[in-house]
């Protein structure tokens, strides 16, 4: 557990977020364990309720869990294998009628935190990443026109950081930090901290 370091008490599933790459590979999801993620997600606000993300999921030793494995940058690839659930988050850009569809990727974004803190609240942990190809997902998983796949997220138990590169174990054990919110929160003009 690595709780953040903050300037004023958090939840619990706030504080306890964070994104490691040791997982343990033998950490299953159970069947309500991996609907709840996507049920939360479900639920997350959106820009006039269109619901814009989309998730394709596997559970580790299926077919789709595979097929988005290979996927993942040569970074990702070693450590995600131990996943216990893999997902791509899509966000529908263009509406039914062909129209630009506002903040489709905002949307995205809203439903992953709450698939996150959903995971963080049963005890796992995620990790979202960027480091795929997203041309590859395309097409292995016939992504149609006006989606586009954005994220990677790994979910599972957190383990054992022996597997993961020097570097990455480094990166494991760092401490967590942020910046002051003195540089993260304005008022009255840019860069005047509000805290």
């Amino acid at each position: 557990m690595k709780p953040a370091d903050t300037s004023v008490p958090l939840h619990p599933l706030l504080a306890e977020r964070w994104s490691p790459r040791g997982l343990d590979p033998n950490v299953e999801l159970t069947d309500k364990q991996f609907a709840a993620l996507f049920e939360a997600a479900r639920w997350a606000p959106s820009w006039g309720n269109t619901q814009p993300a989309r998730y394709i999921a596997g559970r580790r030793g299926d077919d789709t869990f595979a097929r988005i494995h290979e996927t993942l940058s040569r970074g990702n690839h070693g450590w995600a294998a131990h996943a216990a659930a893999l997902t791509i988050g899509v966000a529908q850009l263009v509406d039914s009628e062909g129209e630009a569809l506002p903040y489709g990727e905002y949307g995205l974004g809203l439903a992953s935190e709450n698939l996150v803190l959903q995971a963080v609240s049963e005890g796992l942990v995620a990790h979202q990443m960027a480091g795929f190809d997203r041309a590859a997902a395309r097409t292995a998983f016939s992504v149609p026109d006006g989606f586009e796949p954005l994220v990677v997220i790994a979910i599972g138990g957190q383990g054992p950081i022996a597997h993961l590169p020097e570097k990455l174990q480094e990166k494991e054990a760092a401490p967590r930090s942020r910046k002051p919110l003195s540089e993260f929160v304005f008022s009255g003009s840019w860069q005047a901290p509000a805290l």
